[in-house]
């Protein structure tokens, strides 16, 4: 009987291994939150790849008992495909000089992830979001010198314990911003130019939050050039984020006040913040956004935005946000980002379903199931 499991589960991992070549994916995104994973919500929406961030400095409490990286790994048993994110925690601070204390203490923190992850995981983003958690101020040479010595790090750990054709692809990532012109800094240059020039690194990531599907093309016209032809791209999320948070002080549906008794002065954020601390039935919470023509004329960006995406023939896979984050409804306000809006997955505005599985976001599912072919 072990016999056999092992000879199923060389099987399984290598046509795991076969999907991290796969072309144009669409999976799901949890970020940090592995708690928010219910596998109920994949099988139903078909999804195949699970992506994942993990904060290293968590590490400090124990790698065995970390949640993030037990959560990646039981998928990747299941037989699910995954993209893990490392988070290296300079949020707001300088990453340390290369070879100082700080960085040792870094580089053992990734090995100990390298250790359990290496060869199981999919794809292995080096970096999460540096260019919006390191201050731009920060962001000099000894930036980037920063991120390549971890990246010569994972490269070499991995030609150490994983062989030839090892499972775990690497990317570097995520750039943020690029449709405005002033982030395509010296600093984001030398980073392309880090990426093309390692023949280890599989390509770039990006994560994609703008107003409108068209922006996201300023993101593609200038890494495309920037890598070597065989190169792909991942994108850790994406999102019309600017548009929903755009309409959050506009006047909510006349319909919508009119049926649910809410005041014809309220404003939008006040609805999805009302839903939040009680959730609304899912024909309500339906309603609330099928009668907002700002989300109403937008319904099909997934399947809009993933066309760009795989127009290029270069994505490897994108993710989006699958679940609705645990963010407390206090924390909503008229000019707060609307990140409850981008999910496919509606666990908190709606209520559960009778076996108590979440709703899904009557706007988005269709296309993402569609997608999945």
């Amino acid at each position: 009987m072990l016999k056999v499991l092992m000879i199923g589960a060389a099987l399984l991992g290598a046509a795991t291994a076969d999907a991290a070549h796969a072309q144009g994916a669409l999976g799901a995104s949890y970020n940090d939150q592995f708690g928010e994973l219910d596998y109920r919500d994949l099988e139903k929406s078909g999804a195949k790849w699970v992506r994942m961030s993990l904060p290293l400095p968590q590490l400090d409490r124990g790698v065995g008992s970390n949640g993030v990286l037990n959560k990646i790994l039981e998928a990747s048993e299941r037989g699910y495909s995954t993209v893990l994110s490392l988070k290296f925690g300079y949020v707001g601070t300088i990453p340390p000089q290369v070879g100082s204390d700080a960085y040792l203490k870094d580089v053992a923190r990734l090995d100990a992830v390298l250790g359990l992850v290496t060869g199981k995981v999919d794809v292995l983003v080096i970096g999460n979001d540096p260019f919006l958690e390191v201050p731009e101020k920060n962001r000099d040479e000894s930036f980037n010198a920063y991120y390549e010595a971890v990246a010569r790090q994972v490269i070499a750990h991995r030609a150490k314990t994983c062989a030839a054709n090892c499972r775990t692809r690497l990317y570097m990532g995520a750039l943020v911003r690029l449709e405005m012109p002033a982030e395509r800094s010296k600093v984001v240059e030398r980073w392309m130019s880090f990426v093309k020039a390692t023949p280890e690194i599989e390509g770039v990531a990006i994560r994609t939050h703008v107003a409108e599907v068209e922006d996201s093309k300023a993101y593609l016209k200038y890494i495309l050039p920037r890598m070597r032809p065989e190169q792909k791209f991942v994108v850790t999320d994406f999102s019309l984020v600017k548009t929903w948070t755009e309409n959050m002080q506009g006047a909510i549906p006349k319909a919508f006040a009119e049926k649910y008794g809410a005041p014809r002065t309220a404003q939008n954020w006040q609805i999805v913040k009302a839903s939040l601390e009680t959730p609304f039935s899912k024909a309500q919470w339906d309603e609330f956004l099928s009668q907002s023509p700002w989300l109403e004329s937008r319904k099909h960006f997934v399947a809009n935005q993933m066309q760009v995406f795989r127009d290029t023939g270069r994505l490897a896979v994108a993710t989006i946000a699958f679940t609705q984050g645990a963010a407390p409804a206090d924390k909503l306000s008229p000019g707060a980002a609307a990140w409850q809006l981008n999910s496919v997955v509606v666990r908190r505005s709606a209520k559960r379903n009778p076996d108590g599985s979440a709703a899904f976001n009557y706007a988005w599912i269709d296309d993402f199931k569609a997608l999945q072919k």
